[in-house]
């Protein structure tokens, strides 16, 4: 999307795991690879063998944090995996994950853990209080504690943390001989299955379980917990308030286009969310020349709207693939440098044109203002900006690195005001309506959108 440029929409991270497969380390980094794009700030696996646990876990890119031969030690069928961004806790080692914690009784398990803890602060000085010690500041790692606090076999462990969780948690557990599967009782995060030969996978996203050669069975539900042991796949509820409302960003921007979600094609929402943003400017007469998706997420809805109103859909902004991290630049000169290193305007296709700009959101507005000068630049007449999405007015407390509602461009603007800011001739938004029937599912999480927040809220940054 077009804020991938600046620090914009970032989600948590991802977590996948397998069990009973024999290369249970190498398929996990295989599935982690496909996860990439949901955090780079840090990796980790978890392996176990039967009798321990192992892990290894570094900051940066999976190549960063894993050799050639880094795996290979790592011997054991059940593992765990995850890909970190921080919105929760800094980009200290110790927030990575997977956490490894030793019990009294002599055993361990490893948690990976997707989403944000929005009761987080209060339930960390709870435990404090009671004598608990955090060694990063992840809240990940209130689950740990909640588990240790609690008596009983583990799964009513797992029941009792769940129930004193508020916000949004897709999270995997490790023993050294079983795998449990957890997901929030409102379902913001995504977490499927699929099965493997004898053995099952689990994923924050489908498309992980192409690459290792799994079949998706089916979403883990909304408040359920899956243990898969040697007796197969047992699953119970951990409450009975459960509802369906997946984070509208998950099919907007951070899922893979090949993913599915809750039965949903990642790629079939984001182009039925282009066709019904064309639909207005069809019913007004609307005039223009080429559409231009901004790479990568945006160009399923560019292709949408393309088909809907009759226009040529073009390859106006090329990405540069080769481009990594970028210094933050220190002058206004070097950032629009920073901008054109990963984008470039196709200037033969758009040079005389009047484009339509089909982008999937608009956070701060300083890379929508920069892409549009940069297609006017190459010589557009003209440049309409779509965002085949709502229009972001609310903070997230789910998992998303949210600005602060002061800091949302369409929180305080109109779209008209707005376009004049960003420097384009005009701007449209998608429908919340709209949008929900693109996703054709009965629950979705659009707080960022409406301010309709599906927990307690436990911040006065709203």
């Amino acid at each position: 999307m077009g804020e991938y440029l600046d620090k914009g929409l970032h989600e948590e991270c991802g977590v996948f795991g397998v069990y009973r497969q024999s290369d249970a380390a190498h398929l996990t980094y295989f599935g982690l690879h496909a996860l990439q794009h949901r955090g780079q700030e840090g990796a980790g696996i978890a392996v176990a063998d039967g009798k321990t646990v192992r892990c290894r876990k570094g900051k940066g890119l999976l190549s960063d944090v894993f050799g050639r031969n880094d795996l290979d030690g790592m011997t054991g069928k059940n593992a765990i995996g995850h890909v970190r961004y921080g919105t929760a806790g800094g980009g200290e080692v110790e927030n990575v994950q997977p956490i490894v914690s030793r019990l009294a009784n002599g055993g361990a398990l490893a948690v990976a853990h997707n989403g944000q803890i929005a009761n987080a602060a209060e339930l960390r000085k709870e435990l404090e209080d009671k004598g608990s010690i955090f060694w990063g500041s992840s809240d990940s790692e209130i689950i740990l504690h909640l588990l240790q606090g609690t008596k009983g076999p583990l799964i009513e462990k797992i029941k009792q943390a769940c129930n004193r969780l508020d916000g949004a948690f897709a999270f995997l557990i490790l023993t050294e001989k079983n795998l449990y599967a957890v997901r929030d009782k409102n379902g913001l995060r995504p977490l499927s299955l699929a099965k493997q030969g004898d053995g099952w996978c689990v994923s924050s996203e489908s498309c992980a379980f192409d690459i290792v050669g799994a079949h998706l069975v089916r979403d883990v539900r909304p408040g359920e917990i899956v243990k898969i042991s040697a007796a197969g796949l047992e699953s119970c509820f951990y409450t009975e308030e459960t509802s369906c409302n997946l984070c509208a960003m998950e099919y907007i921007y951070f899922s893979r286009p090949d993913s599915v979600l809750e039965g949903q094609n990642v790629h079939g929402v984001r182009r039925e969310c282009g066709r019904l943003l064309a639909q207005e400017d069809l019913d007004n007469f609307f005039k223009a020349d080429i559409v231009v998706g901004v790479p990568d997420s945006s160009l399923s809805a560019a292709a949408g709207y393309s088909e809907a109103i009759g226009l040529p859909n073009e390859m106006g902004l090329i990405k540069n693939r080769y481009v990594g991290r970028t210094f933050i630049q220190p002058t206004q000169a070097q950032r629009d440098l920073g901008v054109r290193l990963k984008l470039s305007a196709n200037v033969p296709v758009v040079r005389g044109k009047r484009v339509v700009l089909v982008d999937d959101s608009i956070v701060r507005g300083t890379t929508s203002k920069r892409i549009v000068a940069l297609l006017r630049q190459a010589g557009a007449t003209e440049v309409h900006l779509r965002i085949a999405a709502p229009a972001i007015k609310y903070p997230c407390f789910y998992g998303v690195d949210m600005s602060t509602r002061a800091e949302l461009a369409s929180a305080s603007l109109e779209p008209d005001v707005l376009a004049k800011v960003l420097g384009a001739d005009s701007l449209r938004f998608l429908s919340v309506d709209d949008l929900k029937q693109a996703c054709g599912c009965q629950g979705l999480c659009t707080a960022c959108f409406d301010g309709s927040y599906v927990t307690p809220l436990y911040s006065n940054k709203v």
